[in-house]
């Protein structure tokens, strides 16, 4: 690989990564605030108000910082992989420009009302501005996944005299069949890494004796959407999703599971190493026909391997891509069997004092940042080597004549820069964690 490509793909892999550990958490937060809102409206009870209005202040921190971090990807479209904005920038253009002036202002705007208009509206327009922040986030989810899902199976465009690619049919890109899938899983994942930040911070509150009855209600409406969540996360998001890759990127499930020659009843993994030179997987433990029953509903169902297909089409980083998909699939395991644990004992009414469920609860709290960025890894490098599948490979999209040294010089400087946004990011969420949902009653008052 060129070196000056290594360098562009580690940059904006290195950004995204970073970007994405705020909106994920604002997205799954904002419909965790419209429930907290509305039990609120149709109670009365201003426990749920003051619990509404702390997360509203985490979620307003984490969408600071996602704006921030935001912003220098759109430019790297243009510094780091000009040839692929100059090929499809009349397409992606399109979804790009929809999440910024429809989905990210009526959020932001919103958010504003959310956050400093509780004592100038009535509480259903307070409500319908918590509703309208949900929306906007998820609306913006939804052009960003729009924008990927193009790029994983690209549909209506058409090819120009001039070899670029302009779109032919708006609702084509909005409403690509790829679409469904990843964005279901990709929200699905969202409201998973929400609802563990609550319960956890919950726990952590009830570990320590502090803001007891607000962290009951953190902890019951983090259980509650966590464990709806993690078991829509693996069924029917995830094998959804899975359908999708097996049906337009074969070559990427085989890859996903080390799979080098074709089978029928073809296994799942459960672990192994794959072992590229020599096209086999080391160590395997295996349940047979699993994976065949998932792809096509039967057990015999052949699963073609790598090897069927020509070697210049494979990910260029298998290894990665099959570790990446592993992460994924059993954390998403923990997740659901933490959740189920911690649904059971509240349903017992035994979870606010068991310590055992409170602290595999705290301690669950960063698993799905990891997970997250370990399936949005497995999206990316499955779709390896082509940056627009099928069409545009990834080495005939950077910018050829930015080198190696600048682009390193522009990531050095964004992982100091990102360095200290996270010390800023930690002291920020710390205070607020710190003053907890009592203070913001007083202030409130």
């Amino acid at each position: 690989m060129d070196l000056a490509l290594a360098v562009h793909r580690l940059q904006f892999a290195f950004t995204i990564t970073f970007h994405y550990i705020f909106p994920q958490l604002t997205m799954g937060l904002a419909l965790l605030i419209v429930i907290l809102k509305t039990i609120a409206l149709r109670t009365g009870d201003e426990r749920y108000h003051e619990c509404a209005r702390f997360w509203a202040k985490i979620f307003g921190v984490n969408f600071a910082l996602g704006v921030v971090t935001g912003i220098p990807m759109e430019f790297q479209f243009g510094t780091n992989w000009a040839r692929f904005s100059r090929y499809a920038g009349g397409v992606i253009g399109q979804t790009l420009a929809m999440e910024g002036m429809y989905s990210f202002f009526l959020e932001s705007t919103f958010l504003g009302l959310f956050l400093y208009g509780e004592k100038r509206l009535s509480p259903r327009l307070h409500w319908l501005s918590a509703f309208a922040v949900f929306l906007g986030s998820w609306l913006s989810g939804y052009f960003i996944i729009a924008t990927n899902a193009w790029m994983q199976s690209p549909t209506a465009y058409r090819v120009l005299p001039n070899g670029s690619i302009e779109l032919s049919s708006l609702a084509g890109l909005v409403f690509n069949p790829w679409i469904l899938w990843q964005y279901a899983h990709n929200m699905t994942a969202a409201v998973v890494t929400g609802s563990f930040a609550m319960s956890a911070l919950g726990a952590f509150y009830l570990l320590t004796g502090r803001h007891v009855e607000h962290a009951r209600i953190f902890v019951r409406l983090g259980v509650i959407a966590g464990v709806i969540a993690s078991c829509c996360m693996m069924f029917p998001t995830g094998d959804g999703q899975g359908r999708n890759i097996a049906e337009k990127q074969p070559i990427t499930l085989a890859a996903m599971e080390g799979l080098f020659e074709t089978q029928a009843a073809a296994p799942v993994v459960i672990l192994g190493q794959p072992n590229v030179q020599e096209r086999r997987l080391d160590n395997p433990i295996q349940v047979p026909g699993v994976l065949s029953l998932l792809t096509y509903r039967r057990w015999a169902g052949v699963i073609k391997g790598l090897n069927d297909y020509p070697q210049a089409d494979w990910p260029d980083n298998i290894e990665l891509l099959y570790y990446s998909y592993h992460i994924m699939i059993g954390l998403g395991t923990i997740f659901i069997a933490v959740m189920l644990f911690a649904a059971w004992q509240l349903w017992r009414g035994t979870l606010m004092t068991s310590k055992a469920a409170l602290w595999a609860l705290l301690l669950s709290f960063p698993l799905p940042y990891v997970a997250t960025a370990a399936g949005w890894c497995t999206a990316e490098l499955g779709r390896q080597p082509w940056l627009i599948y099928g069409l545009l490979r990834t080495s005939q999209g950077y910018s050829a004549k930015v080198s190696a040294g600048s682009g390193l010089f522009t990531l050095l400087g964004f992982m100091g820069l990102y360095g200290l946004l996270s010390f800023l990011f930690l002291f920020l969420i710390h205070r607020e964690i710190d003053h907890g949902p009592h203070s913001e009653t007083a202030t409130h008052a």
